[in-house]
């Protein structure tokens, strides 16, 4: 079943908390779809008259807000053998190129970040426990991750919910486009990531490669 049509049969409240819920996981650092989920509720929300958009994203963006805040504690908490221990339960999404690619973007961009990394599929999941990790002081974490939060997710949900009432008579044709649309910028988003996380690892593996030599004189 269609993802949209799937919500279409669950009480406004459930759309609600589900969007919330996935949203908030993703954040934490957990691997789910919730860009997908999203525009799919904001879709679902520009046809049923039972789905207040304006609460819809504010949902979204507690969900994004608060996941964000649970992975830097558990990042702050559990520092780098943390990221090891993800590393080694998700390879795909933690290895070690990944984890290097996000490091230089915080080194380079600091707090914002957090905030760019909310419009990146994959730097999501990164952003919150990272940040953590990395012991960016709390107070600019968090001016990041409410902005980031608040724009992305709201955003998203009033764009997605306007081209909805405007393109009504096109709309079952446009929410497969709009889920194919936002699984292409993920993936896209993924791919450049990956070939970055692999440059990384690279250069990672020449330095050690450098340093046992030397090591050994």
């Amino acid at each position: 079943m269609h993802v949209q049509e799937w919500l279409d049969t669950v009480p406004p409240a459930a759309v609600y908390a589900l969007v919330a819920l996935v949203i908030g996981l993703e954040s934490l650092g957990i691997p789910l779809p919730g860009e997908i989920i999203l525009v799919s509720a904001a879709l679902l929300s520009s046809q049923h008259a039972g789905i207040n958009p304006i609460v819809l994203g504010a949902c979204a963006s507690a969900g994004a807000v608060i996941g964000d805040s649970i992975g830097y504690a558990i990042g702050r908490k559990g520092g780098r053998p943390l990221l090891t221990w993800l590393g080694d339960k998700f390879p795909r999404h933690f290895s070690a190129g990944h984890v290097a690619t996000a490091e230089r973007s915080f080194e380079k961009w600091g707090m914002w970040a957090v905030f760019f990394g909310r419009f990146v599929a994959l730097l999501r999941i990164f952003a919150g426990p990272l940040a953590g990790v990395l012991r960016m002081p709390y107070w600019k974490f968090l001016i990041a991750n409410v902005l980031g939060g608040i724009i992305w997710a709201g955003g998203t949900t009033a764009v997605i919910y306007y081209v909805g009432i405007v393109a009504e008579s096109w709309l079952k044709r446009f929410s497969w486009l709009g889920l194919v649309l936002a699984v292409l910028i993920g993936l896209t988003s993924m791919l450049v990531l990956k070939r970055k996380a692999k440059k990384a690892t690279a250069q990672m593996q020449a330095a050690e490669r450098e340093t046992v030599p030397a090591a050994a004189d």
